[in-house]
């Protein structure tokens, strides 16, 4: 069945939306964005966005400057016929075409959350092993990362009403944008984690962690 894929630049209240209610966080992050809006036959199906990183050393360990860097940071999509990996590689590519000072993409996958990272592995992404696990928030029924709890809850993080938690420990994953980062980071690669045998993702919320750097005027809401 053909599909009519479009990909192009998303607002703001769009991305919002797809975050709020097809991705698992259920939030969009608070940092400088560039978002990509996804539409088959028509119909607007979520975004892809990427975003500034959890912490200012995000790629300074594979020897380049933060603005060389992005993270992709959600993939929140509804029910659609098109192959993630495909979506993804179409951003990726107006990605680089609109910044080519940038030269490498992270992405995390939370094995909490019954993702292992399959998208990534389709698109031949580098897998570099764990990361550390690093403090999270219970609130109101809801898990929170450190950086996005403490960025939409300023000061509420001794409050008796929050929890702190250990969080998971999230596969990290790399995509060069160029020859020369790929031929640096390939050294790193590992064997790709499997798919947990009983692992299930809610319908329609899609994967992807939470560019680093303001990303000129498509960064702007």
């Amino acid at each position: 069945m053909t599909v009519d894929l479009k990909i192009d630049w998303a607002t703001h209240a769009a991305a919002k939306y797809a975050c709020e209610n097809w991705h698992y966080s259920g939030v969009i992050p608070k940092s400088k964005l560039v978002k990509f809006g996804v539409w088959e036959d028509g119909r607007f199906v979520g975004v892809v966005i990427y975003g500034v990183g959890a912490t200012s050393s995000l790629v300074r360990q594979y020897d380049l400057e933060s603005q060389e860097g992005c993270e992709l940071v959600r993939v929140a999509l509804k029910k659609h016929k098109s192959e993630v990996s495909k979506i993804v590689s179409l951003t990726l590519r107006l990605l680089k075409r609109a910044q080519p000072g940038l030269r490498l993409v992270v992405s995390f996958a939370d094995p909490e959350q019954g993702h292992h990272g399959g998208v990534y592995q389709a698109m031949n992404w580098v897998f570099t092993g764990n990361t550390q696990p690093s403090m999270e928030y219970e609130f109101q029924g809801r898990r929170w990362q450190g950086r996005s709890f403490r960025n939409s809850h300023k000061g509420l993080e001794n409050s008796p009403e929050v929890r702190k938690v250990m969080g998971s420990s999230k596969y990290r994953y790399l995509m060069p944008l160029d020859k020369e980062m790929r031929e640096r980071i390939e050294p790193l690669r590992k064997p790709y984690p499997k798919r947990p045998k009983q692992a299930t993702s809610p319908q329609g919320k899609g994967g992807g962690a939470a560019p680093t750097r303001t990303l000129q005027k498509q960064a702007a809401e």
